[in-house]
């Protein structure tokens, strides 16, 4: 059985944290991932000549499993792995790896031996074999790596967690900047001047038609070698990333000049307060602040985007991660907001929900910077996404929905009322150069507001029924169905409060509707279905998705009601979950549905069978499709066995108290008290002959026949079962390719598809009847009512009170 992919980065994740003990996340994961490194390299190049890595002799992962449990095993890697590996290779070196002879971090003695022993031993899974990458052109490996940075940054704290930027907004301006629909070639550069662990800068590299080559300078020392390691298990062997103050000491230089670059991206520390020290800023020998100004002292924002502005070549494009402050504050960057814009250098703002990022809570922007049609610019595109995400833990996360709508928007320069438009230069100068994005877009959702007429003399404003215009333009006799005329402004409910749901999902026009929701799904899925059904073994799983999902949102484009976002959201949590792991196998095997064994292990290390499982076609598809009658027998007899349960319980809830006929054979106390054949049998046999017992006798041999009946059912449930579970597991050895086609495409995924896509138009409706009740609700007594109730109220209070002799 093949692991798969979503479990692979788990099971790496649960093994590494629970071996962490108290060591700070934000160090142990220089541990784990230097040994997910030295796995990688070593599957995939030790013993190849003129491969990217050198794996010297004695130095590869095999050769640090023969160190596992040796007293000195820390010292050990550090001399016999990391410095020949570091020496072997002019792109890596000693300083990018940790120290694994450190007692500080990993004990002392044994418990140091304990610690990486075990650690090695999570990476020696035959899971974790990367010689063979199970289907080119995706990235396992290269996921996983990704997958325990973001665990690690969310665990290491928020001072801890900068050196990883969310995938999700690395894809976002991976794609924005433009690089996929660019000619790219070999020579094309970029560069991220803060390239932290370097995933920002690999996700713009993967988004480029060709290979491209990558720049990064990273402050930190360890997070530099952090970043070596993953261009390497990326397939970027011949990436450059250097370590150093890009500010104060840039590494890549013409001369005195910065060097100019075709794309640039970064996610710099925000508002840097020391990042002019080192610095002489009225003097940059770079000349990055020249024709600008020089940024506040304590605010490095603006440093850091005029250093991506001269790293960027004359036809250049940038995009940069920065606190929304950029867009508004006064002062010294007022006066570089000013120049950017008559320069025409800005391109786009996009606005982005606030707790995305790991090192800040505060709400960041990404500013899009393009040199090449500066002087023809006329204003600047603006996106205000900061509604768009969803709650993961601690954090906000864009999902993909949010994803391609920003990228729809932005590279469509689509003008969406409260999300997105073009603003002219001549409306962001009447602002005085302000940016800040409230006053080009109002992103909030409308107030529902409390109408004062509608609560004093009743009746449902207008308004509220015109703000549901999107489901009369649908169905236009629906409204008239619901809603009567009251007064000039106002109507009334024209059917009972109770009825609403029924008026709604009754109406011809709305059940029509319904129905060619039904079949434009269909249309698709029949499309759908052909295409996935032709999948073969070497398949890439991403550009499966990739076309899958685009078809099924063009597919919804422009229908009424449904959002196409949400329709894709469907597919691609569903992907997430499930049918990835399906796409990958098939990729591997091909259309094989292949049952394994399910072994567990208990406390003691003994293994117990579980039964049977299969992944790509599980079970309940084979017992649904071929074993339907033994299927219903199972059915029926699970109800009689209910039945037959609840009879029995029944029975002796009213014959066990303690003066009932069963109450001499109860045994235990409180919740554990019970009935067992024994202690009736038991009884029976002490009664018989015994004078005055026949009412007893009588009620333990019923109890003795419920019981029986409930044992006989149990019984042949079992053996139902069993016999169900041997036909089904038969079953498998005979399934043609067409037949697990049909089961795993039509029966599995897109029935899934189907279902949520369902429940996404009965949540569409069902918010038409909670809205049209809240609104019956809210003004269905009016304030002449309410008061008129409560005097009558009053004077009944009263009228009682004096009948009692109350009076005052």
């Amino acid at each position: 059985m093949a692991i798969k992919k979503s479990e692979l980065y788990s099971s790496i994740w649960a093994s590494c944290d629970a071996l962490r003990g108290g060591m700070d996340a934000s160090q142990y994961k220089d541990y784990v991932l230097s040994l997910l490194f030295i796995k990688y390299v070593s599957d995939k190049y030790a013993g190849r000549k003129f491969a990217p890595i050198n794996i010297p002799e004695g130095a590869s992962f095999a050769d640090m499993v023969a160190l596992k449990g040796k007293p000195d095993i820390g010292d050990q890697i550090n001399k016999k792995i990391i410095a020949p590996l570091a020496a072997a290779n002019q792109q890596l070196n000693q300083a990018d790896f940790p120290d694994f002879n450190d007692a500080v971090k990993l004990g002392s003695g044994k418990e140091m031996v304990d610690r990486l022993t075990d650690l090695i031993a999570i990476f020696e899974a035959p899971s974790l074999d990367f010689s063979k990458n199970r289907a080119e052109g995706d990235d396992i490996l290269g996921d996983a790596y990704e997958y325990l940075m973001r665990h690690f940054a969310t665990e290491s704290g928020k001072s801890k967690g900068q050196f990883y930027t969310p995938a999700e907004v690395s894809r976002v301006m991976a794609q924005i900047i433009g690089i996929r629909q660019a000619a790219t070639s070999n020579d094309t550069t970029v560069y991220d001047p803060t390239c932290g662990s370097g995933s920002l800068l690999l996700k713009v590299g993967d988004e480029a038609q060709a290979k491209v080559t990558l720049y990064g300078q990273e402050k930190d020392a360890a997070t530099s070698g952090l970043a070596r390691m993953n261009m390497i298990l990326h397939d970027n062997p011949t990436a450059i990333v250097e370590q150093g103050n890009t500010l104060t000491d840039p590494k890549f230089l013409d001369g005195e000049t910065v060097k100019s670059f075709d794309f640039v991206v970064a996610n710099p520390p925000f508002s840097d307060k020391r990042w002019s020290t080192g610095l002489d800023t009225l003097k940059d020998k770079h000349g990055r602040f020249k024709g600008f100004g020089i940024p506040p002292a304590k605010q490095g924002d603006y440093a850091y985007l005029l250093h991506i502005v001269r790293s960027l070549k004359s036809t250049g494009t940038g995009a940069c991660i920065l606190p929304h402050g950029v867009l508004f504050r006064g002062g010294a960057e007022a006066e570089i907001r000013r120049s950017l814009v008559r320069r025409g250098y800005i391109k786009g703002i996009i606005g982005l929900p606030a707790n995305l990022f790991y090192g800040t809570g505060i709400p960041a922007c990404i500013v899009l910077i393009d040199k090449k049609d500066a002087q023809a610019r006329k204003g600047i595109f603006i996106v205000d996404a900061s509604q768009g995400f969803i709650k993961d833990g601690p954090k906000n996360r864009l999902r993909v929905q949010d994803i391609h709508k920003i990228v729809d928007a932005f590279t469509k320069l689509a003008d969406l009322p409260g999300y997105s438009r073009m603003v002219p230069f001549e409306e962001i100068e009447k602002n005085e150069f302000n940016l800040n994005l409230p006053r080009y877009i109002d992103s909030q959702k409308q107030e529902d507001r409390q109408d004062i007429e509608g609560h004093l003399r009743g009746g449902i404003p207008q308004a509220d029924i015109d703000a549901l215009q999107a489901y009369w333009a649908v169905c236009p006799g629906l409204r008239s169905a619901l809603f009567r005329d009251l007064r000039p402004g106002y109507v009334a409910l024209a059917t009972e409060k109770a009825a609403i749901k029924a008026t709604i999902y009754e109406h011809p026009e709305f059940a029509a509707f319904i129905k060619s929701m039904g079949d434009h799904f269909a249309a698709w899925r029949t499309k759908a279905a052909q295409k996935l059904k032709a999948l073969k073994v070497g398949v890439h799983p991403n550009d499966v998705i990739f076309e899958t999902s685009e078809s099924l949102l063009g597919h919804y484009a422009g229908k009424p009601l449904i959002d196409k976002y949400d329709v894709y959201q469907h597919l691609m949590d569903y992907w997430a979950e499930t049918m990835q792991d399906d796409v990958y196998a098939v990729a591997q095997d091909g259309w094989k549905a292949i049952p394994y064994r399910i072994i567990e292990k208990d406390k003691k290390g003994r293994e117990k069978d579980k039964g049977w499982a299969c992944d790509l076609v599980p079970k309940d598809l084979i017992v649904a499709r071929y074993f339907e009658t033994d299927q219903a027998e199972i059915e029926t007899l699970t109800a009689s066995l209910e039945a037959a349960s609840d009879a029995l319980a029944t029975y002796e809830d009213e014959n066990a108290g303690d003066d009932g006929l069963l109450s001499d054979v109860v045994e235990g106390e409180g919740d554990k008290r019970k009935i067992t054949a024994k202690s009736v049998k038991a009884q029976t046999k002490d009664l018989k002959g015994a004078a005055d017992t026949e009412e007893e006798l009588a009620a333990l041999q019923e109890w003795l026949r419920l019981s029986e009946v409930e044992a006989d059912l149990k019984r042949r449930l079992k053996r139902a079962e069993a016999e169900l579970d041997a036909k089904a597991l038969a079953q498998y050895a005979k399934l043609t390719e067409p037949e697990v086609q049909i089961l795993a495409v039509d029966e599995k995924w897109l029935a899934r598809v189907d279902a949520d896509i369902h429940g996404e138009m009965d949540r569409i409706s069902q918010t038409l009847t909670d809205r049209a009740r809240t609104l019956a609700d809210r003004y269905e007594t009016s304030l002449p009512t309410l008061i008129a109730n409560t005097e009558q109220l009053s004077a009944k209070v009263e009228g009682h009170l004096k009948a009692m002799g109350f009076a005052w």
